[in-house]
């Protein structure tokens, strides 16, 4: 493998060569290098030596080389026995945005968390504590739910979320809840058909003083689309109900990290349907594979 400077410039001025053959080894060699190819790469972009040919070529072994690349970091992931989903949510980011830092989104999660640490004590109950994390995230912070753009695939990247303060249901309790639970609040993601919500687990065994028929060791749900309002269970079976689907287990009980992973998955999918855009279709559909 080519490793030193010198002959990766000069493998990379190859890449506009007319014959097919020759571009196709300087391709395979350029992949080959991974990663390490990147600053060249993107350093080349700017001859103006060259032509669109040429552009055009380096931007497609960019993509390649960042999405090999953003597949192994979700096969590691897979592989680990945390199932973090800041890392799950910053390596899917990545494939659309390859320069994002986990240590900056996570700061940016750290200073939310801390705005809302401050607010809170020993003796609030469940629902002081959910007012006091709705107040600072829907009121100081301003997140809110996309209903204008609800597809737009800006809404399931976590780098543009928080900058935008705005996305679909499943990123806001992606972030609500990974809030939540740094702070020993037990709040965590309910994969309902076509929404995303959230449950305040009942981990002191209240629900046998409340008498409110919750079978599913849920406190209340929540529902961070719409600013962190409060749900039943009722309330959950009648929107199955209007869907004409069953009320099983699944959709009043937390899912899993690896769950919502595949959902954030499966909304970029449909979102680039959406747009009509079938690579980034393919091969969003082949990072989804990797978690099944």
């Amino acid at each position: 493998m080519i490793r030193n400077e010198q002959s990766i410039r000069a493998l990379i001025q190859l890449v506009d060569d007319p014959d097919d053959a020759i571009y196709n080894h300087v391709r395979e060699s350029i992949i080959q290098l991974g990663t390490s190819a990147i600053p060249f790469l993107e350093t080349s972009w700017d001859d103006e030596r060259y032509g669109l040919i040429y552009q055009e070529r380096i931007a497609q072994l960019l993509h390649e080389i960042q999405y090999e690349d953003v597949k192994q970091q979700l096969k590691r992931w897979v592989d680990s026995p945390e199932k973090d989903l800041i890392e799950a949510a910053v390596c899917i980011a990545r494939y659309q945005h390859p320069s994002i830092g986990e240590e900056i989104i996570r700061a940016t999660l750290e200073q939310i968390r801390k705005d809302i640490w401050l607010e809170l004590n020993d003796q609030l109950t469940a629902f002081e504590q959910v007012k006091i994390l709705n107040h600072v995230f829907f009121e100081t912070f301003k997140f809110h739910g996309d209903t204008k753009n609800y597809h737009d695939p800006s809404n399931s990247f976590i780098d543009l979320v928080l900058s935008n303060r705005k996305g679909n249901p499943l990123s806001l309790s992606l972030i609500y809840s990974y809030i939540a639970q740094s702070l020993g609040i037990p709040i965590y993601g309910v994969n309902l058909p076509n929404h995303f919500i959230l449950a305040y687990l009942d981990e002191n065994g209240s629900n046998k003083f409340l008498a409110n028929q919750n079978e599913f060791g849920v406190l209340f749900y929540l529902n961070p689309f719409s600013k962190g309002s409060i749900l039943d269970a009722n309330a959950i079976k009648d929107f199955l109900n209007g869907m004409h689907l069953p009320a099983t287990r699944e959709y009043f009980e937390p899912c899993s990290n690896t769950t919502i992973i595949r959902r954030m998955l499966t909304n970029l999918i449909s979102s680039f349907q959406e747009v009509g855009n079938a690579e980034k279709v393919n091969e969003l559909i082949e990072l989804r594979d990797l978690l099944d």
